[in-house]
C-alpha cells in the first residue's frame, strides 16, 4: 500500500514537471510572436510558425500520463481533482500554443505593409499575458489559491488595453484608408492575448477547485 502511494506521488509530481515544461514552451512561444512582431523579426515569427511539435507532443504525453493515474490508482478527492485539473490545464496550454501561432500569421501580415503605430500597448499586453499564464502554472504547482486569485484580478486590466487597442486603431483606419488591413491585423493580436489571459484565468480557476473544492467559474471570489 506504501509502495502504491509513493509511486502515485512520484508520477503526480512528473505530471507537474511536464505541464510546466509545456506551460514554459507556451510561454516563450507567445513571447517570440509579440517580440517579433514589434521588431518586425521575421526570423522569429518563423520560430513560432514552425515550432509548433514540442507542444503537441507534450499535449499528448500528458493527457496519456493524467488516464494512467486515474485508472491504475483511482484517486479520491484532492488527487482526483489535482488529475482533472491537469487535464483541462493542459488544454488551455495547448490552445495558447496555438493563439501564438495565430499572432504570428497576423504578424506576418501586419509586416508586409508600412507600421501604422508605434506599438505600445500590444507588448503590455503580452507581457501581462505571459505574467498571468507563469502565476498560474506557478499557482497549480504550489497550490496556492492566493496566487490563483491574482490571476483573475489580472484579467480585467488585459480586457481594459484591448479595448483601447481597438479604440485608438479604429481612429487611424477612419483617417487614412491604407491602414485599414494592417490595423485590423493589430485588432486581432489583441484579441489573441486577450484570449491567452482567458486561458490563464481558467488555469486559476482550475487551481482553485483543486485545493479548495470551490467553483469560481461564473463567480469569481473578492480578493482576500
Amino acid at each position: 500500500m506504501e509502495q502504491a502511494v509513493r509511486h502515485f506521488q512520484e508520477e503526480l509530481e512528473a505530471l507537474k514537471s511536464r505541464l510546466l515544461e509545456m506551460g514554459g514552451l507556451a510561454e516563450e512561444r507567445v513571447r517570440a510572436s509579440v517580440e517579433g512582431l514589434v521588431a518586425r523579426d521575421h526570423a522569429l515569427i518563423d520560430t513560432v510558425l514552425t515550432g509548433d511539435e514540442p507542444i503537441n507532443r507534450l499535449h499528448i504525453d500528458i493527457d496519456n500520463r493524467c488516464f494512467r493515474l486515474l485508472a491504475l490508482y483511482q484517486p479520491m478527492a484532492t488527487d482526483l481533482r489535482a488529475i482533472v485539473a491537469a487535464v483541462k490545464i493542459n488544454s488551455d496550454l495547448e490552445r495558447v500554443g496555438d493563439l501564438a501561432v495565430n499572432i504570428a500569421e497576423a504578424a506576418v501580415r501586419y509586416l508586409g505593409h508600412a507600421p501604422v503605430k508605434q506599438l505600445i500597448d500590444i507588448p503590455r499586453m503580452g507581457t501581462i499575458a505571459q505574467t498571468m499564464l507563469r502565476d498560474a502554472l506557478d499557482s497549480f504547482v504550489k497550490r496556492d489559491t492566493e496566487m490563483a486569485r491574482s490571476v483573475l484580478n489580472c484579467d480585467d486590466e488585459l480586457d481594459a488595453l484591448k479595448t483601447q487597442v481597438f479604440r485608438e486603431l479604429l481612429t487611424y483606419m477612419l483617417q487614412n484608408v491604407e491602414t485599414i488591413e494592417p490595423a485590423l491585423d493589430l485588432i486581432l493580436v489583441s484579441r489573441h492575448l486577450e484570449r491567452i489571459g482567458d486561458h490563464a484565468t481558467n488555469v486559476a480557476e482550475d487551481v482553485i477547485f483543486m485545493v479548495s473544492a470551490q467553483d469560481v467559474r461564473h463567480h469569481p471570489p473578492a480578493t482576500p
